[in-house]
């Protein structure tokens, strides 16, 4: 939360206030928990001062004009020639509370309150002091959020005993309503204080965060300006409006306004954020990389800045580094999924499956539906199945503990398309029958993505292509046809990949021509690497070395599972070295089927010749497996007796 500039309501403001004004108030009640509204109408001491001294009404002018400390020293001046001036003390509270003297403002308004327990303002200000102490990097404090924001709601409760004409009480239960999440509860607070103060720019910018987080962005603009036309020196409404360009992609101005409220405000760590991702989305990564730092420095504890730092580091191809970034924001906010599903993305990328998987059980462990983690997670566990052997890692504890969360986060979320695509990979690894028409039609990008992927696991390399072509021609801009070819070569869909970059070479808006060609090397190196792996392994098949041509197999289809020729010679590995495993037989029948499905242009007769083979294989697997199942039925019954 921003610091904004106060409009005070000075007391005589406020027995000028009409009092026809009819307010339907907003009580502060915790969640799951119900109050009745506040009175509709009470009277404080603070009506009995008609008689304001003239430092008030200067310090109250100071205040509207965001001069707090000019205004602190009015408001003590008043005191000192009347310690029971009760608007004097209660402004000056006020002021040392938007100075952030918050010890000292504590102070004060307790005084206040032994001299006149139902001081609105002052009430109002115990609560923005309970505000914001949240902005402390504390980490007791940030534990106590729930606490502190119930505090601040029961003090809002009894600025409404004092006096429900008070604008700023409004304004701050809105607030408050609006940092636990309350969007409905806080549109009407910030209405409240409104319909008080038509002009109050506060209210305005309150009311137009709301809309921002709704994502109605019109109406957001919309707040903002206004809030802007009654006040310039608002710079939450600066950089309200800021967010709100930036949403829309209009950088050049998202960066106007965020500098704006950064001049009003030098010390906010929310704008230097913001003011990161515009420069960012620009391809200023210099820039970025400075803001994001200068956030960092002010608030340590917001991941955000680090996942931006992660961003960029990664467009550079710094994995480690993006890595090594996102993992010191962990030391603050170790319960950040985003942080642990960063990690665990960088990790696949650079191969370090066991990490990878390690780092999405956390996020789900932290967030039990969240989808993005578990389809990182079959996405690591199928590619771990690749750079193995599918039957080995099927046997394993990790194939069970996949199959268990998967199945967990479904009764979780039974909706989710993703999710059940995810389950239909962890399906075709185990080799059980999945018929992806009857899981559901994909509606997004992000499902057409994951059905490529389960398609892929099923060795369905046509559908997957499929698949993955609507999504780059779905891409509008560079930046999102490069986003869609690091996912593709993280999955070693090097086809997909080669085609997004290219894209993205090809598009008007690219600002970084060294990030598509980096991206286009890396395909030519993994196709290389592939190549030479395959050529090991044959070489390695030639010299009969079969469990070490498997291997490299193994390696040669990881790093590019549509190469065609590494899943024969791996079926032939297995069949020759494994003549009597069903399972190995298994598996050379599944990489016979990949090699069909690669090479759709088979003369007929081959590809019936193969096509048989492939029925031999099952069958004798079959047979084998009878035949254990008798030999250990008999060696039961021997036991028996």
């Amino acid at each position: 939360m921003l610091k904004s500039i106060y409009k005070p309501t000075t007391v005589t403001a406020l027995l000028a206030a009409s009092l026809s004004v009819g307010l339907n108030v907003v009580s502060y009640a915790a969640p799951n928990k119900v109050v009745a509204n506040a009175p509709t109408s009470s009277k404080s001491k603070q009506t009995l001062s008609a008689r304001v001294s003239t430092e008030v009404q200067e310090a109250d002018k100071l205040m509207a004009r965001g001069k707090y400390k000019e205004a602190e020293e009015l408001y003590h001046q008043a005191l000192n020639v009347n310690s029971k001036d009760v608007a004097a003390r209660a402004g000056y509270g006020l002021a040392l509370a938007k100075g952030f003297k918050l010890d000292r403002a504590q102070e004060e308004f307790d005084k206040t309150i032994l001299d006149d327990p139902k001081n609105a303002l002052a009430h109002c200000g115990k609560a923005l002091i309970d505000l914001y102490r949240l902005q402390s990097s504390n980490v007791t404090t940030q534990n106590n959020k729930a606490s502190l924001l119930r505090n601040a709601g029961e003090e809002c409760n009894k600025a409404f005993d004092g006096d429900t004409k008070v604008p700023e009480v409004h304004y701050t239960l809105g607030l408050i309503f609006k940092e636990e999440g309350r969007l409905d509860k806080a549109e009407q607070a910030f209405n409240g204080a409104l319909k008080i103060d038509p002009k109050y720019s506060d209210a305005l910018t309150g009311l137009g965060l709301v809309k921002l987080q709704q994502n109605n962005l019109t109406s957001a603009v919309d707040n903002f300006k206004q809030a802007i036309a009654q006040n310039t020196g608002n710079s939450t409404a600066h950089f309200g409006l800021g967010q709100a360009y930036l949403k829309q992609n209009q950088l050049d101005q998202a960066i106007s306004e965020l500098n704006t409220s950064l001049y009003q405000n030098t010390n906010s760590a929310p704008v230097h954020l913001s003011l990161g991702r515009a420069y960012e989305l620009q391809g200023n990564s210099v820039a970025a990389v400075k803001e994001y730092q200068e956030s960092i420095r002010i608030k340590p504890e917001n991941p955000s800045a680090y996942l931006g730092l992660g961003n960029i580091r990664d467009a550079r191809g710094d994995i480690e580094l993006a890595i090594a970034e996102v993992r010191s924001g962990l030391e603050l906010s170790p319960n950040s999924p985003d942080l642990h599903l960063r990690i665990a993305t960088d990790s696949m990328k650079i191969e370090k499956l066991d990490d990878a998987i390690k780092e999405y059980e956390t996020a789900l462990t932290l967030s039990p539906r969240n989808p993005s983690a578990i389809d990182g997670l079959t996405t690591a566990y199928y590619l771990k199945s690749q750079k193995e052997t599918s039957g080995a890692f099927i046997a394993t504890n990790d194939f069970e503990k996949a199959q268990t969360m998967i199945n967990n986060a479904i009764k979780l979320n039974p909706d989710s398309l993703q999710l059940r695509l995810a389950q239909a990979k962890l399906k075709a690894l185990a080799g059980e029958p999945v018929n992806l028409a009857t899981t559901g039609v994909p509606t997004n990008d992000g499902e057409r993505i994951e059905m490529a992927e389960a398609l892929l696991a099923q060795n369905n390399f046509q559908g997957a292509s499929m698949q993955m072509n609507t999504v780059i021609g779905n891409t509008r801009t560079a930046r999102d046809a490069m986003a869609v070819g690091d996912l593709a070569l993280m999955i070693k869909d090097l086809n997909s990949a080669e085609a997004a970059y290219k894209k993205a070479s090809s598009m008007p808006d690219l600002k970084d021509m060294e990030r598509a060609k980096r991206g286009l090397a890396n395909v030519a190196k993994a196709r290389d690497k592939a190549k030479q792996q395959q050529t090991l392994a044959d070489d390695l098949a030639k010299r009969k070395q079969l469990a070490s041509a498997i291997d490299n197999y193994h390696a040669a289809i990881f790093a590019n599972p549509r190469q065609a020729d590494a899943h024969y010679g791996l079926s032939e590995a297995l069949e020759r070295l494994y003549p009597d495993s069903p399972k190995d037989l298994r598996e050379s029948s599944t990489q016979l089927r990949a090699y069909v499905s690669l090479t759709p242009n088979l003369p007929p007769k081959e590809a019936e010749k193969i096509q048989k083979h492939i029925g031999k294989l099952d069958e004798k697997a079959f047979k084998i497996d009878q035949k254990i199942a008798k030999k250990h039925s008999a060696t039961n019954v021997v036991a028996q007796r």
